[in-house]
């Protein structure tokens, strides 16, 4: 694809977010669309959001688990980036009409860097060494794609696709702490909805985020000391719509609440 050609995709990819519409799945109108291509496209999507004034907080993974893959149909993981203005208040009301398209909620464990890591070679253990905290963290996934058919390309394109996301107020330091035993509990609107362990991610959170290090090691981009780093849904994705309220309570080290309108 010409460069030409992978703007103007990332150009709909940016009006279906600022006008709240969905676009049919690029890999059912690009034959031959590749993830190097859906990459391309995600970072002049970025720039775009960049040129209005956001700024990068963060980056996220998707699709580490079992259940989302499941779910999805996706059987790799994927990589965005996060923005200020996808930060959302812990405990806060996110209005699903002013902001979000098809939004689900996903319970994660939070990394907050102390170090820049940059692949190739980066283990585990350098991602442990870097951390600085962990935190409980919701992320609200939210399709620019209609109904979610999605396949590995498209949601690459689409910024792994990011809605929103909150962090609980607490900060853990990580050291001595095996995140793949963590458990999350997930209620919404006051009733039992899902759990599951920090394993479900790739066998542990620090793996799925060595993974992203290395990624994006052969993109020249780097976990810089400060970002953010969502690891992957510890539970399958559930829908959110106007009225409902989620809860999770990460076991030993927090809770994060989010509201929908």
């Amino acid at each position: 694809m010409t460069t030409s050609d992978l703007n103007v995709l990332s150009d709909e990819l940016y009006d279906a977010l600022r006008f709240q519409k969905t676009l049919a799945p690029l890999t059912s109108r690009i034959p031959g669309l590749t993830i190097d291509d859906a990459y391309k496209i995600s970072l002049a999507f970025l720039q775009r959001r960049l040129v209005d004034g956001e700024h990068v907080v963060g980056k996220k993974i998707g699709v580490t688990s079992k259940a989302v893959q499941d779910m999805l149909d996706v059987r790799e993981p994927d990589f965005g980036f996060l923005t200020n203005v996808m930060d959302v208040p812990n405990g806060s009301t996110v209005s699903i009409n002013e902001s979000l398209i098809q939004p689900r909620a996903e319970a994660e464990i939070a990394l907050i860097l102390a170090k820049d890591i940059k692949g190739p070679g980066v283990t585990m253990d350098d991602v442990q060494n870097a951390t600085e905290f962990i935190a409980p963290c919701f992320e609200i996934v939210d399709s620019r794609i209609a109904d979610w058919k999605i396949r590995i390309e498209d949601t690459v394109a689409d910024n792994a696709s990011c809605g929103v996301f909150t962090l609980g107020a607490e900060r853990v330091d990580p050291h001595g702490i095996d995140l793949a035993e963590l458990k999350v509990r997930v209620t919404k609107n006051g009733e039992f909805l899902s759990e599951g362990v920090g394993a479900a991610v790739q066998g542990s959170p620090l793996a799925s985020v060595a993974w992203l290090a290395n990624t994006l090691g052969r993109y020249g981009v780097t976990l810089a000391a400060g970002d953010i780093v969502l690891s992957g849904s510890l539970v399958p994705l559930e829908p959110a719509r106007p009225g409902d309220e989620f809860h999770m309570d990460l076991s030993g080290v927090g809770t994060a609440t989010l509201k929908f309108s």
